[in-house]
């Protein structure tokens, strides 16, 4: 058997799709919103789609943002995708809501002069690594992955960020992480051989940066 995650639900959506995704590369993947659960996982995957101020309310009701936040600071791998990502900051503009604070930082809504350019992002776009990371290694310049959002991560600290991609007039953060956290902007479960890829090489990763 391959190695097991445990993936984060608190009503946030997509997680059988990613559940799917982690079985496609050998993962045993099990969804659960038990934070007891959550708190021993050998490895979590804190997804997320919607908004954030919906998503921590939902947290904090179910005793998951402390599960979370126990859980990072065992030192074992945690990857965040999307809304995973953001609310891994310390503050969203969106609801002016606070929330874990695992990766200084907060995050802001894309806005642009030009009408033509439509928020939410949503499509194909390039990530460029700007950091070594274990998990980046495998991950070839010009790779292009999924996207859907309208805010975007700015993290205190130059070196939590370790990919950037640019949309519009904006270059951001879409690859975020420090210790045992790796967080992608984009969607790994629908972002085809290189999505799954980083998947396979997170179910190996021991939490080490390099």
């Amino acid at each position: 058997m391959g190695p097991s995650v445990t993936i984060v639900d608190y009503d946030a959506g997509n997680l059988r799709s990613v559940q799917r995704a982690c079985e496609a590369v050998g993962l045993r993947a099990k969804i659960s919103g038990d934070p007891e659960v959550v708190k021993r996982a050998d490895r979590l995957i804190f997804p997320g789609v919607g908004t954030a101020e919906t998503a921590m309310v939902t947290l904090a009701r179910l005793g998951l943002d402390e599960a979370v936040v126990t859980f990072f600071k065992t030192g074992r791998p945690l990857l965040g995708i999307c809304l995973g990502l953001q609310i891994l900051l310390e503050h969203t503009e969106e609801g002016d809501r606070d929330c874990l604070g695992i990766i200084p930082g907060r995050c802001k809504r894309f806005e642009f002069g030009d009408p033509d350019l439509k928020v939410p992002q949503i499509g194909w776009n390039e990530v460029s690594q700007s950091a070594d990371h274990a998990l980046l290694t495998g991950v070839p310049a010009g790779a292009e992955f999924y996207f859907v959002h309208s805010y975007f991560a700015m993290p205190d600290k130059a070196s939590h960020v370790l990919a950037e991609t640019t949309f519009g007039d904006r270059t951001f953060a879409s690859v975020i992480g420090r210790d045992n956290v790796f967080a992608t902007q984009f969607h790994l479960e629908k972002s085809g051989r290189f999505g799954l890829d980083l998947l396979a090489a997170f179910g190996q990763w021991d939490g080490a940066v390099c």
